[in-house]
């Protein structure tokens, strides 16, 4: 059975949550001839309907997030791949994509969440570049929500993560460990689910081209994760801390990599959900 439709779950949840190669950028003269030959595709769905994926940059403003070795900003990695990411998947003509932030400017994590809600999401994915005192760590890494970690380094950095809070003005900060508490419960099994199935594909899809942590499929109390009623994850693209990682991170050409390796998941978990035609299949996966 295929999963709900976002709208679907939000009616049943109401706000409870709340609180290439690169397609479009080149076309080879070969494609050009195959695609004249071609049947001509299925008419695309009015715009309105395309469902919409929310990409949230890490951290922003006054909070830089990791610093690397050499002085990078994480906040900067995070908002240019995320910029790179949009326009694949835009490309695609398959979504409507929004971020969360669109400039250096600080969001708290709630906020993101609640725009997200508020604009009807059916994806979340949150896209950062994390540091450790060990420097000789390296890889990519997905994260979904879960009351307990999966292990001590990933509890610890959904510490870190969850601390951008730490710049909100205290007159209105809400960090109540009851209210997280009840917001974890009220996560519902088909979001858990979607959450563990876009997880799953986007680790294989940037296995494809990245290193990786050991186990990089990993859970934790994510704040920016709590939303009831829309599938998230966590994109840790790699170590700010680490050389190799940041110096990768900081090439325009790795950030276009690392994007088109996350599209690849996108367009996974929505051809699963039958968002996007199996006709479409070939030809959509390869972006």
């Amino acid at each position: 059975m295929l999963p709900c439709s976002p709208i679907s779950r939000r009616l049943l949840l109401g706000r409870l949550g709340s609180g290439t190669g690169i397609m479009g950028t080149f076309l080879l003269p070969g494609w050009m001839r195959a695609a004249s030959a071609a049947p001509s595709p299925p008419p695309r769905p009015p715009r309105s309907t395309l469902p919409l994926v929310m990409l949230d940059p890490g951290h922003g403003g006054k909070d830089p997030g990791a610093i690397g070795v050499s002085g990078t900003y994480e906040k900067q990695v995070s908002l240019s791949t995320a910029f790179e990411l949009k326009r694949q998947l835009e490309a695609s003509g398959h979504y409507r994509v929004e971020l969360t932030r669109v400039r250096d400017v600080f969001i708290s994590l709630d906020e993101r969440v609640a725009r997200a809600q508020d604009r009807g999401a059916a994806l979340f994915v949150s896209m950062h570049a994390d540091a450790l005192s060990d420097h000789s760590v390296r890889g990519a890494s997905v994260y979904t929500l879960a009351n307990q970690a999966s292990d001590a380094q990933t509890a610890a950095l959904a510490q870190r993560e969850n601390s951008a809070d730490r710049f909100i003005n205290p007159a209105w900060r809400n960090t109540s460990p009851e209210v997280a508490r009840i917001l974890g419960s009220l996560v519902r099994q088909e979001t858990r689910q979607g959450s563990g199935r876009l997880a799953r594909t986007m680790v294989r899809s940037l296995d494809e081209d990245l290193p990786m942590l050991s186990n990089p499929e990993r859970h934790a109390g994510f704040v920016v994760l709590k939303a009831a009623d829309i599938p998230s994850v966590l994109v840790e693209m790699g170590f700010m801390s680490n050389p190799a990682d940041e110096a990768e991170l900081r090439l325009p050409r790795h950030r276009t990599m690392v994007a088109q390796a996350m599209k690849r998941a996108v367009d996974g978990y929505f051809t699963a959900a039958g968002h996007i035609a199996t006709t479409d299949r070939a030809k959509w996966m390869t972006g």
